[in-house]
C-alpha cells in the first residue's frame, strides 16, 4: 500500500460505506443520510449512525457491519470499533443548506478594492462551466450586486417547502442571488446595529430556497466584522477568498484577514487570494500593461503567505461598465474579460476540490456563552 493510500479523508469513509444497507432496505446507510459527523484523526475514525428511533433493534447490527467493511477496506490498524456513536434523528441539529456542496466565502481586508466585481463574475464564470451556483450579497450595508445584474427592480417571491414559508432566489445569468437590497428602497441608508445586521444574513441564508447548488459563495463586507462571525457559526464555511488590489495599504489589510479565516476559533480553509487592479489595460491597446498599483503585490503576498494565487485581473473599462449596466463582463466568454474569470473560475474550482480531497469538512463556530 502505498504511503498516499494510507492518508484516510472522510470520502473513503462514505464510499466504502456504501457497502452497508439498511436491514430489510434497499438503501445503503449513505444513500439514506445515516452518516454524520465523520472526524478523522490519523487512524481514528468516528462518526455517528442517525437512526428513526433510539430503540431501533437493528443498530448493533448496522455497526458492527461498519466496522467490519472499514477494516476490511482501510486496514485492519484503524480504529474505529467503539468510536461509532448511534443517535436518534430527533437528537440530531437540522442542517442548514443541506444540499449545498461548496460553500464560499468571498471576503477583502478592506473596501474599494473591487470585492463584489469579482464575487459577480466569478459567480458568472462558475456557472459558465456549467456548475449550479447561488451568490448571497452578505454586504447588508452597500448591497450592490442587484445593480450588477441588472434586477435592482426584481422582488424574490415567496413559497412553501414542507410547511415552510421560503424566499425563491432571483436568477440572473445562470446565477441564483439574494441580497437586502431587494427589500430595502435604493435610496433608503441602512443604519442598523449588528445584531440587525447579523439577522438579516441568517435570513437570507436559512429562507432562501438553494435547493441543490454546487456553490454558494457569499459576498462579505470588507474588513472583519460580526457578518463574518455570523457566517461562520452559521453555516461549515468550505474555504475563503480573499480579493486585494497590489498596493501596500490594501496588502497590509490582507494578512489580518487571512490570519481571521486561519485562526483557531475560525479554522476555515483559505482558498486562495484574487489580486484585483492588477494592472491598466486599455481596450485600444489589449497588449499594454501599465502597473499603476504597483506590480505583483498580491502574487509576492500569496507567496509569502503559502496560498495559491487564483489569478489576476485588470483594470478594463469595460468591467466598469459591465458592472454598471448591469451585464456582468464574465457572461461574454469569448472576451479578454471574460476568459479571465473563467480562468479564476478554473482555478478556484481546483482549489475547492483539493482542499475537499485533502482536508476535512469545516465544522460550524460554536457560539461560547462564558
Amino acid at each position: 500500500m502505498s504511503e498516499a493510500r494510507k492518508i484516510i479523508v472522510p470520502k473513503n469513509v462514505t464510499d466504502t460505506l456504501r457497502k452497508v444497507f439498511y436491514p430489510g432496505s434497499k438503501e445503503d446507510i449513505v444513500s439514506m443520510d445515516m452518516v454524520q459527523e465523520i472526524r478523522i484523526a490519523g487512524k481514528k475514525i468516528t462518526f455517528s449512525l442517525v437512526f428513526q428511533r433510539s430503540d431501533d433493534q437493528n443498530i448493533p447490527v448496522v455497526i458492527k457491519a461498519c466496522e467490519a467493511i472499514l477494516t476490511q477496506e482501510l486496514g485492519s490498524d484503524i480504529e474505529v470499533k467503539g468510536n461509532i456513536t448511534a443517535k436518534a434523528i430527533h437528537q440530531m441539529e437540522r442542517p442548514i443548506l443541506p444540499k449545498v456542496k461548496n460553500i464560499i466565502a468571498v471576503s477583502s481586508g478592506k473596501g474599494g478594492v473591487g470585492k463584489s466585481t469579482v464575487s459577480v463574475n466569478l459567480a458568472v464564470a462558475l456557472a459558465k462551466t456549467g456548475a449550479s451556483v447561488g451568490l448571497i450579497d452578505a454586504d447588508i450595508y452597500g448591497p450592490s450586486i442587484p445593480k450588477m445584474f441588472g434586477v435592482e427592480q426584481e422582488r424574490p417571491s415567496g413559497l412553501v417547502v414542507d410547511g415552510k414559508e421560503m424566499i425563491h432566489p432571483v436568477e440572473a445569468f445562470g446565477v441564483k442571488m439574494l441580497s437586502i437590497g431587494f427589500f430595502v428602497s435604493q435610496d433608503d441608508a441602512l443604519v442598523w446595529r449588528g445584531p440587525m445586521a447579523s439577522n438579516a444574513l441568517k435570513q437570507l441564508i436559512k429562507d432562501g430556497f438553494w435547493d441543490e447548488l454546487d456553490y454558494l459563495l457569499i459576498d462579505l463586507p470588507p474588513g472583519t466584522s460580526d457578518i463574518h462571525l455570523t457566517l461562520v457559526q452559521t453555516v461549515p464555511v468550505t474555504g475563503a477568498i480573499i480579493v486585494t488590489t497590489p498596493q501596500d495599504v490594501a496588502l497590509a489589510d490582507v494578512i489580518k484577514g487571512v490570519n481571521m479565516f486561519r485562526s483557531k476559533s475560525v479554522d476555515v480553509p483559505v482558498l486562495g487570494l484574487v489580486e484585483n487592479m492588477a494592472w491598466f489595460t486599455p481596450e485600444e491597446l489589449p497588449d499594454n500593461k501599465y502597473y499603476i498599483f504597483g506590480k505583483d503585490g498580491g502574487k509576492d503576498l500569496a507567496e509569502a503567505l503559502n496560498i495559491p494565487l487564483l489569478g489576476q485581473i485588470p483594470i478594463v473599462q469595460g468591467i466598469r461598465e459591465g458592472g454598471d449596466e448591469g451585464t456582468p463582463v464574465a457572461s461574454d466568454e469569448t472576451s479578454p474579460m471574460g476568459r479571465a474569470f473563467l480562468e479564476l473560475a478554473a482555478n478556484t474550482i481546483r482549489e475547492t476540490e483539493r482542499r475537499n480531497a485533502e482536508q476535512d469538512p469545516t465544522k460550524k463556530v460554536k457560539v461560547s456563552r462564558k
